[in-house]
């Protein structure tokens, strides 16, 4: 089931209903899907070098919430992970905010979604900092999800840390012993204290009878490249695989989802403009980077990941460049020149 026909279908009774909670960005992820891979997208004009066959073809809308674009950054995003990956037990820590501040976060998104980011991060440097804990300097790759698996607006913070922190002053590395990171309750605590208080300094109102007991879970996942390839699967193409699309029948959608502590499949029915309602709710500001590396996984400590990689005995290999799909002939099936562009009538976001 496509969703560029289902925000066809719904697009009028979407406005109808939700126009006046809409934001500008929601408006241009449904324009930028329905035109995927249309004339309106833009096109290329392409020609077989051997079979001098030509034509134009149109081009995907690169939208990071169209669910059938931009998998190559995707992989590209794993390459370059994991070519920062070490030989040690990795961790996935997860911070949920109180269902109590959603609609808070809802209306501000751009700055508590920056606020949870920093708050999540230095929670977690603070924690590895601390002597009693591990005493030195951890990394951090860090997710911002905004989706449970049912598709509600859910904000958290998934983060991948390697099990050990570096000591930059006595250039050595300490590893994190066993499978247990740090207390989840105490960073529980410190969390919410921290994103509180910068509510409180950025001049929010912070709702009446916020919990507190917030959730913070923290389990070892082996090797990284597990974690890497769950979170990479959200990170661009939308919060909804076009196969876990099931109808579109009668005015509803139904689609399919795992529900987390049993494993079972689940469906869920919801009215056409409904449904868009749910999936655009999760198209994030503009602009707005979805996932951050901290600590010695940051861009700017790329001397410090390399004394990381020296002690630890890391075989570096570079990152081959992976090339773009190219158009094939559909007569000869050789790969086509590009020879000529027509602009979109939209712009990617």
């Amino acid at each position: 089931m496509e969703m560029a026909s289902i925000i066809n279908q719904y697009y009028n009774a979407f406005i109808a209903k939700y126009t006046q909670t809409s934001l500008p960005g929601h408006l241009k992820a449904m324009n930028a899907i329905r035109s995927c891979r249309t004339p309106d997208s833009g096109e290329l004009y392409v020609q077989c070098p051997d079979c001098s066959h030509a034509e134009w073809r149109p081009l995907s809308c690169g939208h990071r919430s169209c669910p059938k674009c931009q998998n190559h950054e995707a992989s590209q995003w794993i390459d370059r992970q994991q070519s920062k990956l070490l030989p040690v037990l990795y961790f996935m820590a997860t911070f949920t905010l109180a269902y109590e501040l959603r609609s808070l976060v809802w209306r501000h998104q751009k700055d508590m979604y920056s606020i949870l980011l920093t708050c999540v991060s230095s929670t977690l440097k603070d924690f590895g900092l601390n002597p009693k804990n591990l005493g030195a300097e951890i990394g951090m790759t860090m997710v911002l999800h905004t989706h449970n698996r049912r598709l509600d607006f859910h904000p958290h913070i998934h983060v991948i840390v390697p099990g050990g922190g570096v000591d930059k002053r006595r250039r050595q590395w300490k590893k994190k012993k066993g499978k247990y990171l740090f207390n989840r309750k105490a960073m529980a605590k410190v969390f919410r204290a921290r994103f509180l208080t910068a509510l409180n300094e950025a001049g929010f109102s912070i709702p009446k009878r916020v919990p507190e007991e917030w959730v913070v879970d923290c389990t070892c996942v082996g090797k990284g490249i597990t974690a890497l390839k769950y979170l990479s699967r959200y990170l661009y193409r939308g919060v909804i695989s076009e196969k876990n699309i099931v109808s579109n029948q009668n005015g509803q959608v139904t689609f399919k989802y795992i529900e987390s502590k049993t494993g079972n499949t689940l469906y869920r029915i919801l009215k056409g403009e409904d449904f868009l309602h749910l999936i655009l709710q999760h198209v994030l500001p503009k602009g707005f980077r979805r996932v951050r590396d901290y600590g010695f996984l940051h861009s700017n400590a790329k001397k410090l990941l390399s004394l990381v990689q020296l002690i630890l005995h890391v075989v570096i290999k570079g990152i081959k460049q992976r090339p773009r799909p190219v158009f094939k002939c559909p007569r000869c099936q050789s790969p086509m020149v590009i020879l000529g562009f027509r602009r979109p009538v939209w712009e990617s976001g």
